[in-house]
């Protein structure tokens, strides 16, 4: 009787670690099939829509469970990574240099488009930076933004003095600072990108007086896709999946342009012509290529928006794309 007791005990414990060890097994399956990843607003982040449209992870991936959120700025992006919480961000370069510098974990995984920037005001007497009083306000999505930088950049040329507007600057995500610049109330100017970018500019009375490419003088990304070192070492499978995915949005967009016009349409909510003809602009690419890296970080290094820069590409892009 004893031995059958002990052996009942040795088969249930053997059970009960096998259905342990299932589990475990299939929490960690579960775990590594999913990837949760967050974009920002405008249409210089057009190819992830079709990669929602088309599911193209999910073909490439069978099985996984992709998240997406936008999110208004990289602040809200990095904080999300910090928390655990998303494992791409698509952002620009220069706020990726300023959290690398401050010690994040993460590097830049692909480009994504280049796009026009524009600063527009809502002023007749404000036909370029210098004729911005102290009463003006400027908004754009945050401090140590691309347009942020580009206006120090501009700053910079114009008086010597890179900071000289930080003191009128707002921190309004694109939508709400095209709000606030059409209302003509808490705002003379916002640095923004399409299609708010244009959208403004339809608006009678609002007008250009600076453009980020020619601040630049050179070409320069505006969106890449940033990773966590965690999610690239602990999930290599599903990375090259994401980038194999990315890919294959862009392919589309190039061999499919008119259902790539409808996606986007719907996705933002805009007349098809007036995409038709954003897409078709000469200054808007889509390209997994990462180019302006080292001109933002030494100037940004230069007026200690951040204290150190990378010696070379390796150290803050995966794999040296």
């Amino acid at each position: 009787m004893k031995r059958k007791t002990i052996l009942s005990i040795l088969v249930a414990t053997f059970f009960c670690l096998a259905l342990v060890g299932c589990n475990m097994t299939s929490e960690a399956q579960e775990k590594r099939l999913q990837i949760k990843i967050a974009e920002q607003y405008g249409l210089a982040y057009a190819p992830l829509q079709i990669m929602k449209e088309k599911q193209l992870l999910e073909k490439s991936v069978p099985g996984i469970e992709v998240s997406w959120r936008q999110l208004g700025n990289t602040a809200a992006i990095r904080e999300a990574m910090l928390a655990g919480e998303l494992d791409i961000g698509f952002m620009a370069i220069p706020p990726f240099l300023i959290g690398w510098d401050k010690g994040m974990d993460w590097k830049i995984a692909c480009g994504l488009s280049s796009s026009p920037i524009g600063l527009v005001v809502n002023k007749d007497t404000i036909q370029s930076i210098r004729d911005f009083t102290k009463e003006d306000r400027i908004a754009l999505p945050q401090p140590g933004s691309i347009q942020h930088i580009l206006l120090s950049m501009a700053c910079e040329k114009e008086w010597g003095d890179p900071k000289r507007l930080d003191n009128q600057l707002i921190t309004l995500d694109h939508p709400d600072g095209m709000s606030a610049l059409l209302a003509r109330s808490e705002v003379s100017a916002h640095f923004t990108t399409p299609p708010y970018l244009f959208k403004e500019l339809d608006e009678p009375g609002i007008h250009q007086i600076l453009d980020g490419q020619a601040v630049m003088g050179e070409e320069f990304t505006f969106a890449v896709g940033v990773t966590t070192g965690k999610f690239y070492k602990e999930q290599p499978e599903v990375y090259e999946a994401f980038l194999k995915a990315l890919e294959e949005a862009l392919n589309f967009m190039e061999d499919n342009p008119t259902e790539t016009v409808s996606i986007l349409a719907r996705a933002y909510q805009m007349d098809r012509e007036e995409l038709l003809n954003y897409l078709e602009r000469s200054d808007t690419t889509f390209s997994i290529e990462v180019q302006g890296v080292m001109k933002f970080a030494d100037f940004m290094q230069k007026y200690s928006y951040i204290n150190r820069k990378p010696t070379h590409l390796e150290e803050v892009l995966w794999d040296g794309q």
